[in-house]
């Protein structure tokens, strides 16, 4: 599986999953376009890996909720590369609490970022990638959008809105070689799961049949093989990488 000539799009890059992503697509060959709302230390030892690499990196400022800055970062991607063929959808934020006590805010801040801006993205390329005639475009939900979650209704609604959204996708753009698929991660050892008493830990690892929280080259390696040629035939999945978590 090589993705040389390649160029890829990466939102929420700078760290976790989307960073691990960027540096897996470069390994393969992909020059890398990586995105953030906003400006980090993390992406500076991002580019120097990429680029040690021998892959073109670009870094993009781009809150992908907001359709202009979601257009920004397309079309910066294509001035400074001159394509774009793959584009991994990551960007996500929670603002976790019981539906009782969730604010509207919290809610629609979810949405807007997790949902919007996977719409946003995807409107923005679907042109680029039409007249390509080809194209990936893979998008990360959850499993909690499979399964739900106490204390994540906003989380799990934009993350279960972007299966519908990428079947409705793959089925508007494959008769142009356009594929749109889905990944839907279970527990992974990132930041977000690093603050987790260990305790709480323990109780979900008891409930995973490998009994282990994943890393994140494992899902950067299976975006990796959506990306491919190996998956020209796959399109308007959700490809579940939980350890057995929701069977």
């Amino acid at each position: 599986m090589t993705l040389e000539g390649k160029v890829a799009v990466v939102t929420g890059a700078s760290r976790g999953i989307g960073r691990e992503t960027a540096l897996e697509l470069a390994r393969m060959g992909a020059d890398i376009v990586a995105n953030s709302s906003r400006e980090s230390e993390d992406i500076k030892s991002l580019a120097s890996e990429i680029e040690a690499l021998g892959r073109k990196f670009t870094y993009v400022v781009a809150n992908v909720a907001v359709m202009e800055e979601a257009k920004k970062l397309i079309d910066t991607a294509i001035s400074e590369m001159g394509r774009v063929d793959i584009l991994v959808n990551n960007a996500g934020i929670t603002k976790d609490g019981l539906l009782l006590k969730m604010t509207e805010d919290d809610f629609d801040a979810v949405i807007d970022v997790n949902l919007k801006g996977v719409f946003n993205t995807i409107k923005v390329i679907t042109p680029i990638l039409l007249k390509q005639r080809s194209g990936k475009i893979i998008n990360m939900t959850s499993v909690v959008a499979l399964m739900g979650n106490a204390g994540q209704a906003n989380y799990c609604a934009s993350k279960a809105g972007i299966i519908g959204l990428t079947k409705s996708a793959a089925r508007e753009l494959g008769s142009r070689g356009i594929t749109v698929n889905a990944i839907a991660p279970g527990f992974i050892n990132t930041q977000m799961t690093d603050v987790l008493p260990d305790a709480v830990k323990d109780t979900y690892k008891k409930q995973i049949p490998l009994g282990r929280f994943g890393e994140v080259s494992d899902i950067a390696k299976t975006v990796g093989f959506l990306a491919s040629d190996a998956a020209n035939y796959i399109t308007g999945q959700v490809i579940s990488v939980n350890g057995g978590l929701y069977l």
